[in-house]
């Protein structure tokens, strides 16, 4: 029993530093003024998932004996619910909301309102905007999980993949703008994935369902090559030849080579290439490829189908990872279609960028495929059915029993597999609740910061500020904008900012156009697509603008941005 709980705490420890709280236990754990930053903005079920992994990692060190400290998890939150009623103890899913998510920063003072996935006057459910296919965003999915289980709504649309019509998801628009994995900073995106991994652990608490990161067996992999190379190493080769490329070039051209002839062949993807002949090229790839001397005008269609799902096949580490294949199998078995989304769409964020960049364009792929479907018969539950035993077959367990459960599940992954062509648009973008985590983090670290520096330290950054806005005072261009005005600047189309009126009507797209229009400098060689107005500083780090953003209501939201209009980060 006590070895059980050992490997169990074990498992929590290894979930928490994943989550970027290691600091709250070892020998660091009184220095923890980040994470207490990082719990405060967590939502009801989140901080559920969390003491529930705390309190395990405390009883299997307490059993342990080890002598640094683990704090009580009622200490973790005392801090954040100090005068403001207590947190919900996950043993049951409560509507009470507690007043750390209203738009009241901690000292007092007001700031931009931030949703931060619950709903503070009333429960989701009621007068919902959203119809049964629409994924709200706003509020988090835990939460919104908490709320459907104790109601009569849960009873409907469950899930189960057997059906061959998926349902119409939508977006509905949001005015702060769309935010698309890409669009962030990296410092950004860091918080983005320790947010979906506490959201995602909390969804399965909800739910029911056990959310267990997997190990592999450690194995020896090649350090060069083209099949069986992990894809950091093939990138890292690639990366020599084309500086920049995110996605491994062998994997492009077997996509391109496909694509060449026809995507309307009958039975593309299905129908296998020729064994010996797939066999013999390649061999021949992995020595001429990089050369530039491999002929691919031997290549045929089903070879070149046949050798791209061999590649995915042997890659080391499967491409939606080792340590979240798992959860991505589970999905299938969670109770509705729309919480299936839901839990796609935090996985996917939780991929490392290479895998993720890779599935995304995989996916673009096989919807093209698809298109073609009245000529190829290769609708989604065909292709679905073909490329899920290359996605989700893995070897690297070390355990006959989990192989052979893998085998078992082959059937139910295709129906994942689905979800994933069907929805990949909507599994790339960060949901708005987590955004807004993101700033309410950056708010409180700022104020954090400001209270808490070394007096020389802050002495120091008081001077900088202040010989930065005198020199702004000098500059006519960054004079005091109006109320109602932001000023823009884009130093690749213009030599001035802009100062530019708000409006209820006024888009980021449309101030990209308005830019676009002058006729100086290099602007007529840029296209609409290749440039971007970026919100920078404030509350987010640096997002890309979804050409739909209304200016005035994001303005709010972050009222301290700059406005830069830049290329897109490729």
């Amino acid at each position: 029993m006590i070895n059980r709980f050992k490997f169990k705490g074990e498992l929590e420890e290894e979930w928490l530093k994943e989550a970027g709280l290691s600091n709250l236990f070892g020998e660091s754990s009184g220095d923890s003024l980040e994470s207490m930053v990082f719990l405060s903005t967590l939502t009801r079920t989140q901080k559920a998932a969390v003491e529930k992994r705390v309190e395990t990692v405390r009883q299997t060190m307490r059993k342990k004996n080890k002598q640094h400290q683990i704090p009580d998890v009622r200490d973790i939150f005392r801090l954040q619910n100090d005068s403001k009623g207590k947190i919900c103890d996950g043993s049951e899913p409560s509507t009470v909301r507690t007043s750390e998510n209203k738009n009241e920063i901690q000292d007092g003072t007001k700031g931009p309102k931030f949703s931060l996935g619950t709903d503070e006057q009333k429960s989701p459910l009621e007068d919902m905007p959203f119809s049964d296919t629409d994924i709200n965003l706003e509020i988090s999915f835990a939460e919104q999980a908490a709320n459907l289980k104790d109601s009569s709504v849960g009873k409907m649309c469950k899930g189960g993949g057997g059906e061959t019509l998926l349902p119409n998801f939508r977006l509905p628009k949001d005015k702060t703008g769309t935010t698309k994995i890409g669009d962030l900073a990296p410092q950004d995106m860091k918080k983005v994935y320790s947010l979906a991994l506490i959201e995602l652990t909390a969804l399965y608490d909800i739910l029911g369902t056990e959310f267990k990161q997997q190990k592999a067996v450690k194995i020896k992999t090649k350090d060069s090559g083209l099949f069986g190379v992990p894809l950091s190493v093939l990138l890292e080769q690639d990366q020599k030849k084309v500086p920049g490329t995110k996605i491994p070039l062998i994997f492009q051209k077997l996509i391109a080579q496909i694509e060449e002839a026809t995507l309307e062949t009958e039975g593309l993807l299905r129908i296998p290439g020729v064994a010996t002949r797939v066999k013999s090229l390649c061999q021949e790839l992995e020595a001429k490829f990089y050369e530039g001397t491999f002929n691919w005008e031997n290549v045929k269609q089903h070879d070149a189908a046949s050798l791209l799902k061999l590649f995915i096949r042997e890659l080391p580490q499967p491409l939606l990872t080792v340590e979240y294949l798992k959860a991505f199998q589970d999905v299938q078995s969670l109770p509705m279609k729309k919480q299936q989304l839901q839990a796609l769409n935090l996985l996917v964020l939780l991929l490392p960028e290479a895998n993720r960049d890779t599935l995304k364009v995989l996916l673009e792929f096989l919807q093209r495929v698809i298109d073609h479907r009245d000529k190829n018969k290769m609708t989604l539950k065909n292709v679905a059915m073909v490329m899920a035993p290359n996605l989700f077959t893995f070897h690297g367990f070390g355990s006959k029993t989990i192989e052979q459960s893998e085998f078992v599940m082959a059937a139910g992954t295709a129906n994942v597999m689905r979800f994933m062509i069907q929805y990949q648009k909507l599994l790339w973008t960060i949901p708005k609740f987590i955004v807004n985590q993101v700033r309410k983090q950056n708010t409180e670290s700022q104020k954090k910061e400001k209270k808490d520096k070394a007096v020389k330290k802050l002495l120091k950054k008081m001077a900088y500020d202040r010989e930065k806005h005198e020199k702004q005072e000098k500059t006519p261009n960054d004079a005091d904008v109006p109320q109602g005005v932001i000023r823009v600047q884009a130093p690749h189309l213009s030599k001035v900012s802009m100062a530019i009126q708000l409006t209820e009507e006024l888009k980021a797209g449309d101030i990209v156009a308005r830019f676009l229009s002058q006729k100086s400098g290099n602007v007529q060689t840029l296209k609409k697509e290749e440039v971007c107005l970026y919100e920078i500083g404030g509350n987010i780090g640096e997002r890309c603008l979804d050409g739909d953003t209304y200016m005035k209501d994001l303005h709010q939201l972050n009222p301290n941005a700059e406005w830069v209009i830049k290329s897109k980060q490729s």
